[in-house]
């Protein structure tokens, strides 16, 4: 036989041992324990460690595999003596005579490149405002980029990591910070935690984070992190944070299960928030003022992420199939925190919307069963808080609150199915629920007559309906329902609704209405004639420009532009009261400030050159995501990109961030339709890195 058949047929066999190790492991081996010391070299990107597992072997095995991505191994010890190993992209394989025993133990050192799962910010970057930062994000089964572990869920273990960073900035992991020590250049960090849990939930990000630390009702320490550059948004992002930790105690019955919760904004994330086990990291973009907190905050995803403290960390779903399991409940219980704080009519409203979503995908063949794998997230996220909506109608309130105690209480720290959850339903209510998994998790259809039923219960949705209902009518015949919805005490969404449907109409009617809605004092319901009146007479100029003073940065930004476009005459005016307004985290107020003001000549022509060199430095590619985005659409519309904002967009093109990235390549592709930008791209490229080029060449290739 051939020197080449008889490697063929090795590398055969090492396949073939590679397909049944991650289909029998589970059933071999019972990992208990992992504990690492990790020194992450952040301008290298680059993470050193030495990771020691103990486990327990249940059957008899030849291999056994640690999933490690792309790493080089440089030492392996199972049991203190010299292993026989061969590795892959995926992962190390460990072989052996695997016997049966209680204590055993296996040693690693390796090297890592994350790729992905890590993410280092801005350390290439030397400007001086840019924040520099890592964190990770393994959600699903990514951690193995940066910490050999385990990329199948089921598998728990306790998760005891010691951690060298970079002196001057803060490191957050998961569990309790058992010490703390530190040389000339860099401190250790050692993290302990008391409990198993998936590898997708291990956690950490380093930051100069300061914080605030609040103490639970139940005396579970609460630690709220963030920059110092947004330190004024500290207590209006954190604002309920103790009260909904309080509040889910109570509702679920089972005590928060880690030893302390921590919470960590972090530049450019990948999504909202990431409920990694005792340590919720979100996007700083969530950040707010007290102003900015009135239309878009943090408590949703800050209660989302803190349900999945229990529904996804304390009790893992099985596999995919049941991943509502994690995200309908954590979706479902966020839900029930907003209620505690905005009241009953929110929590309907918000069952409402998604009630629309759900029935619009189901009448157009788009929707989907809960129990399946693959789903969108309208599916496991929406659909699957229907579901618990629904069963807790059908069950009562005493006993579905006995249930989830329950269903938590048998199955922590251990991987569930629905069936699992179902038959504790079952137990407690005595009811046969066969008919209630056939309607609301095995159907695609979404079940809209008994959802509409279930929402009806609502008088402040009765109200909302008839209102909504007279969208087809004409002004005339609808004008005095409209004026009874705006009477005080208004109604928000009620509110709002009666005044879109003002929208196209100029009559005086339209007007009086108007002004009804104005001089309700709602916040909501005047945004909504910021929104829809079109053309402002000059007798509603003096009401209108009210609007400039609300505390609401939406209602700003649509009433200045607004204002700005059709009173040219008063424009100093509004650049002046506006003139400190940054509005949101991406700027939005003092963007749209700068672009006009760049836009009107007779308006201080002398400050041209620093207000552009303001927008156009918004877009720089140290700049968070969200303003830089909101740079280049301003940049865009007034053709005035430089060669730096170019350099971002291109860069963009490749962002781990699937938003942003998208974002850039459409951009990229409307730029490339002008010649001129086309050949500065061009000549960008050529001095740049060939892989953050290669969208563009893509786009530049015949």
């Amino acid at each position: 036989m051939s020197k080449n058949i008889l490697l063929f047929l090795l590398l055969a066999v090492s396949a073939l041992t590679a397909q049944k190790t991650t289909s029998d492991q589970l059933a071999q081996f019972d990992f208990q324990k992992l504990q690492a010391r990790l020194e992450i070299r952040p301008e290298q990107q680059e993470v050193l460690g030495s990771v020691h597992f103990t486990f327990a072997i249940l059957e008899q095995a030849d291999t056994l595999k640690i999933d490690g991505r792309k790493m080089e191994f440089s030492e392996v010890l199972l049991n203190g003596e010299k292993a026989r190993f061969y590795t892959d992209d995926t992962g190390i394989y460990v072989l052996s005579t695997f016997a049966p025993s209680v204590s055993n133990e296996l040693d690693l050192k390796y090297t890592a490149h994350p790729e992905s799962a890590m993410y280092f910010i801005n350390w290439q970057d030397k400007t001086p405002e840019a924040a520099r930062e890592v964190w990770t994000q393994g959600q699903g089964k990514y951690t193995s980029n940066w910490l050999p572990s385990f990329d199948e869920l089921r598998e728990k273990l306790e998760f005891d990591i010691t951690y060298i960073f970079p002196k001057s900035y803060q490191l957050i992991a998961n569990g309790l910070l058992k010490s703390r020590s530190e040389n000339d250049s860099l401190i250790t960090w050692q993290y302990d935690m008391e409990k198993p849990m998936s590898s997708y939930l291990v956690g950490m990000a380093a930051a100069q984070f300061d914080s605030l630390t609040e103490n639970a009702a139940s005396g579970v320490p609460l630690k709220m992190y963030f920059r110092k550059p947004e330190a004024g948004k500290a207590e209006a992002t954190y604002r309920y944070s103790k009260e909904i930790f309080d509040f889910f105690e109570k509702e679920i019955g089972v005590p928060f299960p880690w030893q302390n919760y921590k919470q960590l904004p972090v530049v450019n994330f990948l999504y909202g928030g990431m409920e990694n086990t005792g340590t919720t990291i979100f996007a700083e973009s969530l950040m707010t003022d007290s102003i900015g907190f009135n239309d878009q905050n943090y408590v949703n995803v800050n209660a989302h992420e803190l349900a999945h403290q229990w529904f996804g960390d304390l009790v893992t779903e099985h596999s995919g199939k049941h991943h509502w399991l994690n995200e309908g409940f954590a979706t479902y219980y966020a839900l029930l925190a907003e209620k505690e704080i905005f009241g009953e009519d929110y929590y309907y409203w918000k069952l409402y919307q998604t009630a629309e979503q759900l029935k619009e995908a189901s009448d157009s063949g788009k929707g989907q069963a809960v129990l399946r794998t693959g789903n969108n997230s309208l599916t496991y996220y929406q659909k699957g808080a229907w579901v618990l909506h629904m069963l807790r109608e059908q069950v009562g309130d005493a006993t579905f609150r006995e249930g989830i105690k329950n269903y938590l209480n048998h199955y922590s720290f251990q991987n569930p199915t629905t069936e699992q959850f179902l038959t504790e339903m079952e137990l407690v209510s005595g009811q046969d629920l066969e008919q209630f998994k056939k309607d609301w998790l095995e159907q695609s259809a979404f079940k809209a007559s008994q959802a509409l039923e279930s929402l009806k219960r609502s008088e402040f949705i009765q109200q909302y309906l008839q209102v909504a209902g007279l969208r087809e009518f004409p002004l005339e015949d609808k004008k005095e329902l409209l004026r009874e919805a705006l009477d005080f005490p208004v109604n928000d969404y009620t509110g709002q609704e009666a005044v879109h449907q003002l929208q196209g109409e100029n009559s005086q009617v339209a007007y009086d209405l108007y002004e009804k809605a104005l001089e309700s004092g709602n916040l909501y319901v005047r945004q909504a004639v910021a929104q829809t009146m079109e053309n402002i007479p000059q007798t509603f100029k003096k009401q209108f420009e009210g609007l400039l003073d609300d505390d609401s940065y939406i209602t700003k930004e649509i009433s200045f532009f607004k204002l700005w476009s059709q009173f040219p005459e008063s424009r100093a005016a509004y650049f002046k009261k506006l003139k400190e307004v940054e509005g949101f985290y991406n700027k939005n107020v003092r963007m749209l400030w700068l672009t006009l003001n760049l836009v009107t000549p007779d308006y201080e022509p002398g400050k041209n050159a620093d207000y552009y060199q303001e927008l156009a430095g918004y877009a720089q590619k140290w700049q968070p995501i969200e303003i830089q985005q909101n740079a280049f659409s301003y940049l865009y519309q007034i053709s005035a990109f430089n060669d730096a904002s170019l350099e971002s967009v291109i860069l963009g093109t490749g962002n781990p961030n699937s938003g942003f990235r998208n974002y850039c390549r459409q951009l990229l592709q409307e730029l490339l339709k002008s010649q001129e930008y086309r050949e500065r791209l061009e000549a960008l490229a050529e001095g740049m890195d060939a892989k953050a080029v290669s969208y563009l060449q893509s786009k530049l290739s015949p």
